[in-house]
């Protein structure tokens, strides 16, 4: 798609407001960065497109990792975090998330989060790849829930913070290479809006909705990705998506996640002749890197002919699992199963993007006054594969670093009238469109040849079906999911042209027809339109 924006409107003839931050996204990162601001006196506004608690935040079930225990460092957090990585971290990135990280944990405590604890001791479990106990979770295994519900709270009684809920950010208003704003659709009223700032934070989150399988909530559609693209934003690493190994996989069931912290207790992944495998495939078995974790299922799968493989919490026993993973036991046993004594049925799924919107290490973009942080946001600390837990820490790590940077501009928040007039009528209407049908053809599209594992030819056929699509595209869309459908497309193509370009396999992007990682690939793709 190759448009400047989604929809014709001027902003002459749309309500205004002026805002110190516009804020988009309701997740860690976003509702983070909207508490450090109002820290400082300044006032934001957070835009969420469904409501303020609809966020892969609030799924998180695993935790959030920090090297806090004796035993533990950050020396050590890193060594495990570039390793993950598998050569593409940018090792002063990850050098201030394991440095700052613990700091930030804190300040979540501080404001209520309620980590689990024995005694006045911090809990902390074990994950696929890290070398020591180091992840904090709560309530066993509703560890973004308690957080979503922290920072949920103090944004909604904070008087500095004005959260508006069902408000979909449409575009971003950008004129020689400065963000002023944006341009957002409220879906209550039905009416677009201007929401004009000289500190616009893309907090949005992930993808994981472009396939049809997934972890993700419905509004993880990479709506940030798409309209910073759109608006000439530098976008970095979009080949590298993370399938999560462990997802309920009943037919009569949503695709639920099964966190990784039950292989980190001691949880088994067996086949459907119910044999231990992944000894057979790597040294460290159920808690190898993700994506290894990944193939080495999708395997097992074709040489048993089983369209899942199970996963076996009984070594765990009784007592661990009601106290390390009631919620979990819970939505199992609403579809028959026992997970006391019943395996899992499970599948691999999309649930993690790695690239995304390039950023410096203070969040800024190739454009000034708009940054980006969280899962929208890629500044290369994950690499080509995220460490388990790595996510959460992210977005109040770079959250801070965003709101301490721009206070240290001088005036940078000096109260400055905006007058620029942005406008835009180029799109006529061509046809009627079925944009659901788009978005179900893009999800089985993304699922079939942009999975876990990729081939060229693959890769190819996705793009023929991608620019067909493009034509019902250029019309007109008036609706926020037809809008929503758009930016989808648009996401799609991004990881599927990457996914072409990249001839190797690295970490979650893995290509059967160049198997190997190459030295030569160790760099990264950044794309950018025009």
């Amino acid at each position: 798609m190759d448009r400047n924006y989604l929809v014709n409107f001027d902003t002459r003839q749309l309500p205004q407001e002026e805002w110190e931050y516009v804020i988009i996204g309701s997740g860690i990162a976003g509702l983070y960065s909207a508490y450090i601001a109002s820290g400082y006196e300044g006032k934001a506004v957070v835009l969420t497109k469904h409501t303020v608690l609809d966020s892969n935040t609030d799924k998180a079930q695993g935790g959030i990792a920090a090297a806090l225990d004796i035993a533990d460092s950050p020396d050590l957090h890193l060594e495990d975090t570039l390793a993950a990585g598998a050569g593409l971290c940018d090792y002063e990135a990850v050098n201030i998330l394991v440095n700052e990280g613990p700091q930030r944990v804190a300040e979540l405590i501080n404001l209520g989060a309620r980590f689990d604890q024995d005694n006045g001791r911090l809990l902390l479990g074990k994950e696929g790849a890290h070398s020591r106990r180091r992840i904090l979770h709560a309530a066993g295994d509703a560890t973004g829930a308690e957080i979503q519900r922290v920072l949920t709270r103090q944004a909604l009684d904070n008087p500095l913070i004005d959260v508006r809920e069902s408000h979909f950010v449409v575009d971003l208003l950008i004129k020689e290479n400065i963000c002023y704003g944006v341009l957002a659709y409220d879906r209550q009223s039905e009416q677009l809006k201007v929401f004009w700032s000289k500190t616009v934070i893309l907090a949005s989150g992930g993808v994981g909705q472009l396939y049809k399988h997934n972890t993700n909530p419905e509004v993880a559609t990479g709506d940030g990705i798409a309209i910073a693209y759109r608006a000439g934003v530098e976008v970095m690493d979009m080949e590298f998506i993370q399938f999560h190994p462990t997802v309920l996989n009943l037919p009569e069931a949503p695709r639920f996640l099964i966190s990784e912290a039950a292989r980190g207790e001691g949880a088994y992944l067996l086949n459907r002749h119910g044999d231990r495998f992944m000894t057979r495939y790597h040294q460290m078995a159920e808690l190898a890197p993700r994506d290894i974790v990944v193939r080495a299922i999708l395997q097992e799968m074709k040489e048993t002919e089983s369209s899942e493989v199970y996963l076996d919490l009984s070594p765990l026993g009784d007592e661990k699992i009601d106290r390390r993973f009631p919620n979990i036991s819970g939505t199992c046993s609403s579809y028959g199963l026992d997970i006391k004594k019943d395996p899992i049925p499970v599948a691999p799924a999309a649930h993690y993007m790695m690239g995304g919107v390039k950023t410096n290490l203070y969040g800024e973009t190739s454009i000034s006054g708009l940054y980006a942080c969280g899962e929208v946001a890629c500044q290369g600390v994950h690499g080509a594969n995220r460490l388990a837990s790595n996510s959460l820490l992210d977005g109040i790590v770079f959250g801070q670093r965003i709101i301490e940077h721009k206070l240290s501009i001088p005036d940078s928040h000096k109260h400055v009238p905006i007058t620029q007039r942005f406008f835009y009528n180029d799109i006529e209407v061509c046809q009627e469109n079925d944009f659901e049908d788009l978005r179900r053809s893009i999800q089985s599209t993304m699922e079939m040849f942009v999975g876990p594992v990729r081939t060229g030819a693959g890769l190819l056929k996705a793009l023929d079906v991608f620019e067909i699509m493009e034509d019902p595209g250029k019309n007109p869309s008036v609706k926020w999911n037809e809008m929503e459908v758009c930016n989808m497309l648009q996401v799609a193509q991004l990881i599927t042209e990457a996914a072409l370009m990249r001839t190797e396999s690295r970490g979650g992007h893995f290509r059967q027809d160049f198997p190997d990682s190459l030295k030569r690939w160790r760099k990264h793709i950044i794309l950018k339109r025009g």
